[in-house]
């Protein structure tokens, strides 16, 4: 374990790394060991813009701070082409849950588009099984070291292709086979989740949830449409959604808000906001209140009472990890443990299981908060 892991305390000391984490939103191509891309590039003859781990690392941290999500996804490009056969998937999938192990993740949910990873040869349900074949070997491999975790695959479709609907029977035919969800994800702006209504149809005729991309690079519309035409259960970011709270006035202890419908409608229902601050300052998502963590509405929504949650977005592009992204808000907002465990305990509730499993969860993050 890295020395680094030891800087993420809070103001108690408590360390963030051992507390039991939920991720809810972290791409499987997002999510690659610089080393990983360096030695699979190779052995495809792809050109790469470093031959060194570290310096790798620092290229897509400087290509991912555009302050655009358009230019932020060009980054993919080449994660995405080390993925194209089954061995160069199962080995992501397989370190990628490694990773959130050694993050103290106990719950995680991987989405990907496999529609992204074609090129090789593989069919969808291929490239589904490839994936799922990673993720047992990485969960077994963070049991042999003395840890405990669960993974669902989370089957994404392309906004702004047309295969949303052929990606969604993709999803609901591994239902029992490791995949829990499903999601649109891709550029937000002009291509609204309406143009994926026949899928999003045909998900909730099949009783499977989704969770869409809403509220990042584009604003109240998107949101709108991914609620009503997506029937989303969570929330893909999300943070666009403060436009719809218009803060009255504030004195030195409180702040006076007035909640649109649109806004009321997701707290009221507890819909789960998947934020990740790095992510959301890197692609300009919180433009419209700053370029710094504390401009982020996070703490506002927070304290308003909407199902928050925290996560990495994409760990390669923002070098980050969960534990990272939960010390940054501790330090922008003066969380506690107590804080950091309300967001583990709202990311369960939100967790696409059983409720009975998603009470063993809270259990287990309860208990882990309480014993650390």
């Amino acid at each position: 374990m890295s020395d680094a892991w030891n800087e993420y305390t809070l103001a108690d000391g408590t360390e963030i790394r051992p507390l039991p984490k939920v991720s809810l939103h972290d791409h499987l191509d997002g999510g690659l060991r610089p080393a990983t891309v360096l030695e699979l590039g190779e052995e495809i003859g792809l050109e790469l813009p470093a031959r060194d781990a570290a310096e790798l690392g620092r290229w897509f941290a400087e290509k991912s701070n555009s302050g655009s999500l358009v230019e932020y996804l060009k980054t993919f490009d080449l994660t995405t082409a080390v993925m194209q056969t089954r061995e160069g998937l199962r080995r992501v999938a397989r370190e990628f849950v490694q990773d959130l192990g050694e993050d103290g993740v106990v719950y995680g949910e991987i989405r990907w588009a496999p529609e992204q990873h074609l090129g090789g040869g593989l069919s969808l349900d291929e490239t589904v099984e490839a994936v799922q074949e990673g993720v047992e070997e990485g969960i077994a491999d963070v049991r042999s070291a003395g840890g405990r975790i669960r993974v669902g695959q989370l089957v994404t479709a392309m906004r702004h292709n047309d295969r949303g609907l052929e990606i969604a029977e993709l999803a609901v035919r591994h239902r029992d086979r490791g995949v829990v969800g499903f999601d649109i994800a891709g550029p937000e702006a002009g291509f609204p989740p309406s143009n994926h209504r026949a899928a999003f149809d045909y998900l909730a005729s099949e009783f499977f949830p989704a969770t869409v991309h809403a509220g990042e690079a584009d604003g109240l519309e998107s949101i709108r449409s991914a609620l009503l035409d997506g029937r989303a259960l969570r929330l893909g970011h999300g943070v666009r959604l403060a436009e719809d709270i218009t803060i009255e006035r504030q004195d030195d202890e409180n702040t006076y808000v007035t909640l649109g419908t649109l806004s009321q409608w997701v707290k009221d229902r507890e819909i789960a906001l998947e934020t990740s601050p790095t992510s959301n300052l890197q692609t300009g998502a919180i433009a419209a209140w700053g370029d710094d963590i504390l401009d982020h509405p996070f703490d506002l929504l927070y304290q308003l009472g909407f199902r928050v949650t925290v996560n990495t977005d994409n760990r390669l592009m923002s070098g980050t990890t969960l534990t990272r992204e939960l010390s940054i808000l501790a330090d922008a907002f003066a969380y506690d443990r107590t804080d950091l465990e309300i967001f583990q305990l709202n990311a369960a509730a939100g967790a696409f299981l059983p409720l009975e499993e998603r009470e063993e969860l809270a259990e287990i993050i309860t208990a882990g908060f309480e014993g650390s």
